[in-house]
């Protein structure tokens, strides 16, 4: 018998209880790749591990990040494009955040005082509504970009009033797994089989006469939820006017615009907001992921005052939606008070819209240079999407009609073939979105600079320069290896 094992009986038999059989920090450091395979199958998500080993995901086993890479269990560098969804604004570790989250403990500060007031709770607030356009300045704080999006709905729908309770929501829109986002998230996948709440309206993304319309035909919506940027769907932006005719039409149908910036806010287009591209401000928005820092969860939900105090404002009702018990807490609050100056004084913001045209301009020279292969290139800032042919247009002519039957189940194959010899083959890693399979989302941490463009459009070049029949004969090749 194990000392642990023994120990464990010892203490059953003075009455304690008994320790299970727990691994420790330093067991979950040093664990083999194939010992991580077998407690992911056993624990977590033995259906995404089908996908992870297409991609040869599986076999990376990430030992440190700093900056722009992530450093594998052979101490390779691993180049992010992907961003973590567009969690990484700041890379991986920056220092400045590490250091004061450090000094956060060090000095034994308060993590959770539900009780009082909390000071970086506070701080924090004012620096979003400091950041914000407008009367942009009541926050709700929470732990995550569906928790931020379900504050926003909510407090959306209180000010909008019982007469006037419906939500429209666009096509092939994401905001969220938790039930109530989930029902303004056009996907069938997510939305499974679940019971979700039927007080919505679907319009399609970008066309502002299938809003009006809308609007127009049903006096009971009153509140309008869209991402700025959709990511999801694809990286999809609607023009300028569409925001500004938006706005317009809300304003005289009373409807109150909830703009969801969890993944294309935070610097990300190159504007704080990427609704401050159209020159207009929402009623709510919402933002999360790079909040964080890249070292905590954190989601905000940003309000008119307004619209808060409608919903929110007596002592009353003021309890009705009030923060969590992680809302607002310590240590994740200073994490994002010092990435939000850190924004501002790396000067990011500006990186990523600079960074980002040049990252735009790399690919439509490759979009030139491999026409059959590349559809579309899109984007703002430093989130871009790469769209590739359906496959039977990638191959000659003569074959076309016989593959064209097979495009809609092999959609996604060609990104997930090019993602994956990035991976293996030059260390470079992107992501991909879920509702048009056949585009590569890139969103690389808003420190990217031309010379980690360069080398990812150097790897992308000469995986492409292979050609349809190689890049698949290559993949093929790696998945019986």
């Amino acid at each position: 018998m194990n000392k642990i094992a023994t120990a464990s009986l010892q203490r059953t038999a003075q009455g304690l209880t008994g320790k299970p059989n727990l691994l420790t920090v330093e067991d979950a450091k040093s664990m083999t790749l194939p010992r991580m395979t077998e407690l992911f199958t056993k624990h977590l998500n033995p259906g995404q591990l089908h996908f992870m080993k297409l991609l040869g995901f599986h076999k990376v086993k990430i030992e440190r990040a700093e900056g722009m890479h992530y450093y594998d269990q052979n101490g390779r560098p691993i180049l992010d494009f992907f961003g973590g969804f567009g969690s990484l604004a700041f890379g991986h570790n920056h220092p400045r955040i590490v250091e004061a989250r450090k000094k956060f403990q060090d000095e034994g500060r308060q993590e959770i005082a539900i009780a009082f007031m909390s000071q970086y709770a506070t701080a924090l607030a004012h620096n979003l509504a400091a950041c914000s356009p407008g009367d942009l300045d009541m926050v709700f704080l929470g732990s995550s970009g569906s928790e931020a999006m379900e504050a926003a709905i909510k407090v959306a729908e209180r000010a909008a009033g019982p007469k006037k309770p419906k939500i429209a929501y666009a096509e092939n829109s994401f905001h969220g797994k938790t039930k109530g986002v989930l029902s303004i998230t056009d996907g069938q996948l997510y939305r499974g089989e679940f019971k979700l709440v039927d007080n919505t309206v679907r319009v399609p993304f970008g066309d502002i006469d299938a809003v009006e319309s809308a609007f127009r035909s049903d006096p009971e919506i009153g509140v309008i939820v869209l991402e700025t940027i959709q990511g999801g769907g694809g990286i999809i932006q609607a023009p300028s006017e569409y925001w500004q005719r938006l706005r317009v039409l809300c304003d005289q149908y009373g409807v109150l615009w909830v703009a969801d910036e969890v993944q294309c806010g935070f610097g990300r287009s190159g504007k704080f907001y990427a609704f401050e591209h159209a020159g207009v401000i929402p009623d709510v928005t919402a933002l999360a992921k790079s909040l964080g820092g890249g070292k905590a969860a954190v989601g905000a939900m940003i309000a008119r005052r307004e619209v808060y105090m409608k919903a929110y404002g007596t002592p009353k009702t003021a309890m009705i939606h009030a923060m969590a018990t992680f809302g607002g807490i310590g240590e994740a609050c200073v994490t994002s008070i010092e990435a939000i100056n850190i924004l501002y004084d790396e000067h990011l913001i500006d990186n990523a819209a600079a960074t980002g045209e040049y990252l735009l301009q790399k690919l439509d020279e490759l979009k030139v240079k491999y026409p059959t292969m590349i559809k579309d290139v899109r984007g703002k800032g430093l989130m871009i999407g790469l769209e590739f042919h359906d496959f039977s247009k990638t191959v000659p002519m003569v074959l076309r009609p016989v593959l064209a039957v097979l495009d809609d189940k092999l959609k996604g194959s060609l990104p997930g073939f090019i993602g994956s010899h990035l991976l293996r083959d030059h260390g470079v890693l992107v992501a991909f979105t879920e509702y048009n399979r056949n585009v590569i989302r890139l969103e690389p941490p808003l420190i990217c600079g031309r010379e980690h463009v360069d080398e990812f459009i150097k790897a992308l070049d000469e995986v492409l320069s292979r050609g349809i029949v190689r890049i698949v004969k290559d993949f093929v090749k790696a998945q019986v290896k």
